[in-house]
């Protein structure tokens, strides 16, 4: 259970961690905001309490020392500066590490955690001492540990106690260990001085614990002296989510509760005063229907905010990623257990059957719809990473850049914003070394001293546009060209369009940046970019202005498990296209073979499209139908045409991965198994056009 707990921390202090890094640059911008400095202080209160809880002691020792100095601003004893900003940032970085070290199990930096301490310590030479204890944490926040419980313990040792060597101290620091507590000593029955026995125990104590631990756990602290004293523990919070009431039980309940007074003897001092209301009443200020009627408005007032407290714990839940891709993964086969079952429906022809059969179809689609939102996230959580990347890399290229986003709230599957964190990075660091001028250049051209780099997302039908935008150079279209020549990539005749030789930037190793930096200007980056997008089967696009600035747009589909797809045959084999790609299906005839003299062009109302011949691409030799179907597709902005036997429909396609064996093939991207159990394979047009390219037969 306390590795469940363990978990839990991890996950929320990353949250933590990045929320905190989103307030920190916030502040940067309004030194001045209190609701930010708060947001700064509870995110480290937090994260250093859940750690003391959880034996994080390390998390928890560093995160004292920021959060005391982010105690002395929200008191107005210091003022937010840009070396404190630049520390916390640090500070955060540090945290991170120690987190990730508790999972990899390797050392973490920790002269990085002295350096940052050092230098909070000369912002704030009013800090206490480094040797001071730190301060108890308080019951932590909310932290979703929903067992996380609070007993209550009475320790009454016997007098000779201390005879048997053993000090009540020591079994009471060991449930400090245990979590947070409050311990208070019974003097009571402690004699006058002359008559004290030094030798014997006369104090007994009340601790209240708030835990992970269990009632086991617990009382194994006196395993040794069980027999040597009185023990009871008592379970007074269980954590459960149906105790969202700040009160607590009256003083009465608990004394009754604890044995300390008894039913009677309360009842007896209650019978001694009288309620305000009948106060009021016997002194002639109100009349008893009145009392009566703020009596029914207290308690319907509390009925409202208890349920309205009950429904806003019950909001949410939180459940590990492996449990939402295994309903994925079940999803996905009851998907293709429906096609099946549709498919039989339809053969048997069967009224009642094929009625049946459209209703699992409805629910399949459905419970689809559901599982694929759940794993949709904001893609909010990833621009706030990439504010501190702009924010490091202007100072240490001495630029003066601001950072926009657009779009924060847009939705895409978990996996696939996790597998755009690497491209974003590099698109955003080129935008930054290459794009954005230095402040006098920019002067000099007319603009201000302070680029923009622009990040946006907007939904666009089955996918999402990711957009990058900046206000710097743009791309030199001539530099690029004559760097490609020089590659040997092109000819120097060579006739490209402005797309054409934009797109040379991804090709492998090519870079047009006169000198390497820490930055960019190997060449790598573009080149990578390009293969995780693809990988995502996404596109990129460019849109520049020389002088103006650049645009790069990412087309990403919502998500990788399930998608809407083109069924195909040819000859006894069967293939499936993204349907976010196909544009239109026209037929191929043997006459229109001969009018094109054997070249692999279609004419399309007036418009020659090219087209792979898919049998020919995939060496199947059984007989070519007399007519053939093109199915035309959209690949960056160009069409091509695929030539199949047959186009079947459309068609839910499963996605699964290829085995090992396969994973080099060109052109195809997965496979799906069909409702008859048949095997389809997922084309990825887009490498199967660069595949036909590479191979010599030039324009398909």
């Amino acid at each position: 259970m306390i590795e469940h707990h363990i978990v839990t921390y991890r996950e929320e202090a990353n949250e933590l961690l990045t929320e905190l890094e989103t307030s920190l640059l916030e502040l940067e911008e309004n030194p001045a905001d209190e609701e930010l400095i708060g947001r700064v202080f509870r995110a480290m209160h937090t994260i250093k309490g859940s750690g003391a809880m959880f034996g994080f002691d390390e998390i928890a020792g560093f995160t004292h020392e920021v959060e005391t100095v982010f105690d002395l601003v929200r008191n107005g004893r210091m003022t937010v500066s840009k070396s404190l900003l630049n520390l916390t940032l640090r500070a955060r970085d540090h945290i991170k590490g120690l987190l990730d070290a508790s999972v990899s199990g390797d050392e973490p930096d920790r002269t990085e955690g002295e350096a940052v301490i050092a230098g909070l310590r000369q912002l704030a030479p009013q800090l206490p001492d480094e040797t001071s204890p730190p301060a108890v944490p308080g019951p932590a926040p909310a932290t979703g540990a929903e067992t996380v419980k609070t007993w209550r313990i009475r320790f009454k040792p016997c007098p000779e106690l201390f005879l048997s060597g053993t000090k009540p101290l020591g079994l009471i620091n060991e449930l400090r260990e245990l979590g947070t507590c409050h311990v208070v000593a019974h003097t009571s029955d402690v004699p006058a001085l002359d008559d004290i026995n030094p030798e014997l125990c006369y104090l007994y104590w009340d601790i209240i614990l708030t835990t992970a631990r269990d009632m086991d756990a617990i009382k194994d602290v006196f395993i040794f002296i069980e027999d040597d004293c009185e023990l009871k523990v008592d379970l007074i919070d269980d954590g459960g989510d149906g105790d969202t009431d700040l009160d607590y039980k009256k003083l009465g309940d608990i004394l009754v509760e604890r044995g300390d007074l008894s039913q009677m003897e309360i009842q007896k001092v209650l019978g001694l005063q009288k309620r305000f209301g009948e106060l009021a009443v016997a002194v002639g200020a109100v009349t008893p229907d009145k009392v009566q009627s703020a009596l029914v408005e207290q308690q319907h007032v509390k009925n409202v905010r208890q349920d309205r407290a009950n429904q806003e714990s019950t909001s949410s839940i939180r459940v590990p990623a492996e449990k939402l891709d295994l309903l994925v993964n079940l999803v996905g086969e009851l998907v293709t257990v429906q096609a099946h079952l549709s498919q039989t429906a339809a053969l048997h022809g069967n009224a009642d059957f094929a009625s049946i059969a459209e209703e699992v179809e409805r629910l399949t689609n459905d419970l689809r719809d559901t599982a694929l939102n759940i794993r949709m996230l904001p893609i909010g959580t990833t621009f706030s990473k990439f504010k501190r990347l702009v924010r490091d890399l202007s100072q240490e290229l001495g630029k003066e850049i601001e950072m926009e986003t657009e779009g924060a709230e847009t939705e895409l599957d978990k996996t696939v914003i996790e597998r755009l964190n690497d491209p974003l990075v590099h698109l955003i660091r080129n935008s930054i070394d290459h794009g954005i001028e230095m402040p006098d250049v920019r002067v000099a051209a007319g603009k201000p001293a302070q680029g923009t780099v622009h990040l946006g997302a907007v939904h666009s039908g089955d996918s999402v546009l990711i957009t990058i935008r900046d206000d710097g150079a743009g791309l030199d279209r001539e530099a690029i060209r004559a760097k490609a020549v020089e590659r040997g990539i092109i000819t120097a005749t060579a006739e490209l369009s402005d797309k054409e030789i934009y797109n040379l930037i991804f090709a492998p190793g090519f870079s047009t940046a006169a000198r390497i930096t820490n930055v960019s200007g190997r060449g790598v980056g573009m080149d990578v970019v390009k293969k995780a997008i693809e990988a995502l089967r996404g596109s990129i696009d460019i849109a520049t202005v020389r002088g103006a600035g650049s645009t790069m747009t990412l087309k990403i589909p919502l998500t990788l498990a399930i998608i809407e797809s083109l069924l195909v045959r040819i000859g006894a084999n069967y293939f499936v296209m993204p349907l976010s790609s196909v544009e239109e299906c026209v037929e191929l005839t043997r006459d229109n073979i001969k009018e094109a003299h054997g070249r692999n062009l279609a004419n399309v109302r007036g418009a020659i499209v090219p087209y792979i011949p898919l049998r020919e691409r995939f060496c199947i030799s059984d007989d070519r139908p007399d007519i053939e179907q093109i199915v035309i597709t959209n690949i960056h902005g160009t069409k091509v045409g695929f030539v199949v036997d047959n186009v079947i429909g459309e068609h839910q396609t499963v996605i699964k991965s290829l085995g090992r064996m396969y994973r080099d093939v060109k052109g195809i991207s997965g496979a799906t198994i069909l409702g008859d159990g048949t095997v389809a394979l997922i084309l990825d047009m887009g490498l199967l056009l660069q595949s036909v390219e590479a191979d010599g037969h030039g324009s398909p």
